[in-house]
């Protein structure tokens, strides 16, 4: 459904997602992605919903970012996409996160059922992404012997740690 999603957001071109890769992120040592899937009344899937975990430090304790939603063009209208985002909701509530937050785009018409819901439009915060060459460029400044450079490069002295302390953050991995 993933790659189905893809073409639905006018981007098939763009998704390279195997099943294998999909099946480690969901099922590996340590998933850091987790979905969820609507059946119909014989069984067959008609939805998904995939999403991780992300953390507020405002409120400090943990949301859910949903990653992607889909429902399958036959299945739209039938409360699959709804029955979706109750879960979430739920298990939002029962774990104590704070919000359940995703992305939308501009021309698509979900956008009216998530107003209907009470879903509101954040457009006080503009995205980033880094991708591609410029992502690698700046991965290479890592390779740099003196690290107090970087912390000049991203923050001229405005309260910046000292170059030895860096890397004492968590890196997402597990590891300090």
């Amino acid at each position: 459904m993933v790659h189905e999603l893809a073409a639905f957001e006018r981007a098939p071109e763009e998704c390279h997602l195997t099943a294998e890769q999909l099946d480690t992120a969901l099922f590996g040592e340590r998933p850091a992605l987790f979905g969820h899937v609507a059946v119909d009344g014989a069984g067959e899937p008609v939805g998904m919903a995939l999403w991780f975990l992300n953390f507020s430090t405002w409120a400090g304790v943990h949301g859910i970012y949903l990653e992607d939603l889909y429902v399958r063009p036959a299945a739209r209208g039938s409360g699959a996409g709804r029955a979706l985002l109750v879960e979430l909701a739920r298990l939002c509530v029962e774990r104590g996160y704070e919000r359940l937050d995703w992305w939308v785009l501009h021309w698509n018409p979900a956008r009216d059922f998530y107003g209907a819901i009470g879903a509101v439009p954040m457009d006080e915060w503009i995205p980033y992404r880094l991708t591609g060459p410029p992502l690698r460029r700046l991965a290479d400044l890592a390779d740099l012997a003196d690290l107090a450079d970087l912390a000049d490069l991203a923050d001229q002295g405005a309260g910046a740690p000292g170059g030895e302390d860096l890397l004492e953050s968590s890196r997402g991995d597990g590891h300090r």
